[in-house]
Order: structure tokens, then C-alpha cells, then sequence
């Protein structure tokens, strides 16, 4: 198999993992800066979540140039970290929308380390 249709599939995924991070964004209601104060902790799990899943596209996307040819092996490895990858939407928001409390930071962390497992 050539590489061109798992770089895609990849590629798309991640995209689908960005996108529905974004979405747990909220719109505040209100026209001053004081309505953004609340959203800090979401904005800026998304920032730190934003940045590993970028790491890992660019060194996914670094990889597949070293790449000849694609068999079971990589696919099976491609999709466990892909799989971690997309929990990565749920530890954000959890992380988050508790203002990075003890244990949403940690179930973060661990899902993290599972994301470099992989």
C-alpha cells in the first residue's frame, strides 16, 4: 500500500480532533473583556492541547517522508495513536471546564503519556 492514503486519513482525523476541540470554545455573552475572564482555563487547555496535537501531525507528517512503503504494522501503529489522539478533545475540555483541577490534570497527563506510548 502507498503511503498517500494513511498520510490523508491521518491528516483528516487530526483535523476532525482540532475541530471538535474549537468547538467546546463557547461565545461569552457580553461586550468587555471581563466576560472573557471565565474562559481562560477552556482557552487555554485548548492552546496546550492545540500545540501536542500539532507536534505530533508534524512529526506524523516527518515520518511518512522516510517512509517506502506502508504495511499492517505501521497502520496498527498509526491507528493506536490516532486512537489516543482523538481522546485528546475529552481531557481538554475535562481539564478545562475544571479549571485544571487535581484529577482532570491528571487523567490529562495520562492520556498524554498514552499519546507518546503509542
Amino acid at each position: 500500500m502507498g503511503k498517500g492514503r494513511v498520510e490523508a486519513f491521518t491528516d483528516g482525523v487530526v483535523a476532525i480532533i482540532i475541530t471538535i476541540m474549537v468547538l467546546e470554545l463557547k461565545v461569552p455573552h457580553g461586550e468587555d473583556f471581563s466576560t472573557l475572564a471565565p474562559l481562560w482555563p477552556v482557552f487555554l487547555s485548548y492552546v496546550l492541547s492545540f500545540i501536542y496535537v500539532g507536534i505530533y501531525w508534524n512529526n506524523l507528517h516527518n515520518m511518512f517522508h522516510t517512509v517506502q512503503r506502508v504495511d499492517g504494522r505501521v497502520l496498527w501503529a498509526n491507528l493506536n495513536l490516532l486512537f489516543w489522539l482523538s481522546l485528546m478533545p475529552v481531557t481538554t475540555a475535562f481539564m478545562g471546564e475544571n479549571h485544571f483541577a487535581p484529577v482532570p490534570v491528571a487523567v490529562y497527563g495520562a492520556e498524554l503519556a498514552l499519546c507518546a506510548a503509542a
